[in-house]
């Protein structure tokens, strides 16, 4: 059956091509499998809730006739605005506008939010650009510039909120620096989600060629239930396609966790457990209630543009295991800086388990890629990730320093296979690897490692030693979610083959920065690109001395199970000043050339112009396979793919053979005049 959407028509019809329904809910309320839902161009100003959904063999789509033009938006215009004093304006709204849902009674609230921040879920747009909520009306009458935000410029065009409980109003100050508001197209957001089922388990839904913007979403820890614009509600399945989604309050698209009401933002609603203790308790109650591979995940998300979100483009946890997240742009990410805490990056997902993340390009957000607990069989491979840091301003900032970089990607107490090949690591910090088993293969490294030996303990008196809290997290039958196990981190593991490595120049201020990261547990301030970072962690053999003539007999205490485990290495170059790992017997180190790399956008595509090919070795490196990088120490799986076959490195970037002593880095053959071209 097919049903037909259009906003354009006078009165809403029948669903039929000649009688359209002027709403999509209209037909979301009826639509089953095998069904599809066709939208011509227009805004619909809706919540979307599917009530079915369709099959493995039968799925529900939703169509746009244009790709982008059929707009859903949580967002509503707002116009009868009255001048309060020179460019603030004011406009009172009654409640009942909202239904059960006010966004602007609403705080951005959970677990690990920053509560040193106030923020309501609400947002107030010009000409679809959201304003800077302040905290008070002063704020508004005389703002200030922050230099925090990637657009501090525009941080004077602010807003505050208060409720007239005589009147049963929301009031609402605005900040439009000289411009009329009601000449202009002004919007708040007054729903939560724009497509987003309100009951578990509708799976098997297609989203394609929609614009889905401005929602007045909730912050999303893991230990929480997690809402986005978009998503699947804890079911099997879903794909969203060629949307572009942007202007979520928090999080643009979720794959994430339903609802434990027991156990739902816990850990600041009581107290009483650590964070770190109700993530484990979410996790195995998850286990009891159902969570495994024939019912949950397995979702797709491809060629989407997802971009200025608060939050995260994309979050998850536990609902995203099986899926595959590729060939979309992901950028501008948090860049208002109105919202921080640790669950903020282009995308953030718990248990990742043998999630593929390829071809997407990840730029200019305060953290590209965080894989958090449980990045057990996660495969991240040919993406390009650049500009993923704090703001340049910020750097030359010292009275706003705060402990982290951004960095194009970070893995955190996870004990692995993660797998990271043929990427573009370009970034002040490349990779914050407070873990272990990862393996690195084939990628273009230009940022440093940060936080090797870090960032593993759980936030007791680390000063003092005292009640020192280790963070246990889980590992899962290889290709499941069934939990084998929890332990810590031992860091190390990690394999590193044919990669390349070159130390750009540090922008201004970020070696002050480092200055003072440095003996924090959470991170070691690093800025210097290379492996010399894991020469704590022994060789093979090194390792492998501590147990010899030990029976495992006796109760002993013994230092050996709790020892960094060891690191693996072959055919990494190294250039500009990057240094590799003292043991790092066969490194390729350069240090007559110099190693040149640029990144230059025009009109929406991106080059990255390098010379590197031009000094880097050629037919001296081997093939990477499944076999080589071994297995992980504690799942005891192989690097390898999703349904257990093996894994041969043999082409590049571009998907390019690559020859059987094939070249270093990401690419098998140089491009034209050093230019690398991306979409």
């Amino acid at each position: 059956m097919k049903y037909y959407v259009n906003a354009q028509v006078k009165r809403s019809g029948n669903g039929t091509e000649a009688n359209p329904f002027k709403y999509i809910n209209e037909a979301a309320r009826i639509a089953d499998a095998g069904d599809e839902v066709i939208v011509f161009p227009g805004i619909y100003r809706e919540n979307v809730n599917p009530l079915n959904g369709g099959t493995a063999d039968s799925r529900i789509v939703y169509t746009s006739t244009e790709k982008n033009k059929a707009v859903i938006t949580g967002a509503d215009p707002v116009k009868n605005w009255t001048n309060y004093k020179d460019n603030v304006w004011v406009i009172r709204i009654p409640n009942g506008v909202f239904g059960d849902y006010n966004p602007y009674k609403v705080q951005v609230a959970g677990d690990w939010f920053n509560v040193n921040f106030v923020a309501h879920t609400g947002e107030v747009f010009i000409n679809d650009k959201s304003l800077y909520e302040v905290t008070s009306l002063d704020g508004v009458l005389n703002p200030v510039v922050n230099a925090k935000s990637w657009d501090k410029d525009f941080t004077v065009w602010t807003w505050y909120t208060e409720q007239d409980e005589k009147t049963d109003e929301t009031v609402i100050y605005a900040n439009f620096q000289g411009k009329d508001p009601n000449k202009e197209n002004v919007e708040i957001t007054v729903r939560e989600n724009c497509f987003y089922p309100k009951e578990e388990g509708r799976g098997y839904i297609t989203l394609s060629g929609f614009k889905v913007c401005k929602a007045a979403t909730q912050w999303a820890p893991p230990t929480a239930y997690q809402e986005g614009m978009i998503g699947p509600h804890w079911s099997k399945g879903w794909i969203i396609e060629d949307c572009e989604v942007s202007h979520s309050k928090c999080s643009g698209i979720s794959l994430g966790k339903y609802k434990q009401p027991n156990n739902d933002n816990k850990w600041s609603k009581l107290k009483y457990k650590d964070g770190t203790q109700t993530e484990r308790d979410n996790i195995c109650q998850a286990q009891i209630e159902g969570w495994t591979k024939e019912r949950i995940g397995g979702h797709i998300v491809r060629r989407c543009n997802i971009h200025d979100c608060g939050q995260t483009g994309i979050v998850g946890h536990l609902g995203g295991v099986f899926s595959i997240i590729e060939d979309n742009h992901i950028h501008h990410i948090n860049n208002k800086q109105n919202l921080a805490g640790a669950e903020i990056g282009g995308i953030k997902m718990h248990a990742a388990i043998d999630v593929i993340i390829r071809r997407n390009h990840f730029h200019h957000c305060t953290r590209g890629l965080w894989l958090d607990w449980q990045a057990q069989g996660t495969r991240v491979s040919q993406n390009l990730f650049h500009d993923n840091c704090v703001p340049y301003d910020y750097l030359l900032n010292k009275d706003n320093l705060d402990l982290s970089f951004g960095e194009d990607i970070f893995i955190e107490v996870s004990h692995g296979p993660t797998l990271l090949d043929n990427n573009l690591l370009l970034s002040d910090a490349s990779l914050k690897l407070p873990t272990q088993g990862v393996a690195m293969v084939h990628n273009l490294i230009a940022g440093s490692f940060t936080a090797v030996g870090h960032g593993v303990l759980n936030g007791a008196l680390t000063e003092k030693k005292i009640n020192q809290a280790v963070r246990y997290t889980p590992y899962h039958v290889p290709h499941r979610t069934e939990i084998m196990g929890f332990m810590s981190i031992l860091h190390g593991d990690c394999r590193m083959y044919n990669n390349v490595f070159i130390q750009k120049p540090f922008r201004p201020g970020i070696e002050a920065m480092s200055e003072m990261m440095k003996g924090n547990e959470w991170t070691d301030g690093n800025i210097v690109a290379g492996t010399h970072t894991y020469d704590m962690c022994p060789s093979r053999e090194e390792w492998e001395k501590q147990f010899e003539g030990y029976c495992g007999l006796g109760s002993a205490p013994s230092d050996r199970y709790y020892n960094p485990l060891p690191v693996y290495w072959g055919g990494n170059v190294f250039f500009n000043g990057a240094k590799p790992m003292s043991k790092e017997n066969d490194a390729y180190v350069d240090d007559k050339n110099k190693v040149t790399l640029e990144i230059i956008e025009k009109n929406g595509e991106y080059t990255v112009k390098t010379n590197y090919m031009d000094f880097v070795p050629k037919g001296k490196a081997a093939t990477i396979c499944t076999d080589t990088l071994g297995e992980a120490f504690e799942p005891e799986e192989k690097y390898e793919n999703p349904d257990g076959s093996p894994i041969v490195f043999n082409v590049d970037f571009y998907d390019n053979p690559r020859a059987v002593n094939p070249v270093a880095g990401p690419f098998e053959s140089n491009g034209k005049n050093g230019e690398f071209t991306f979409n």
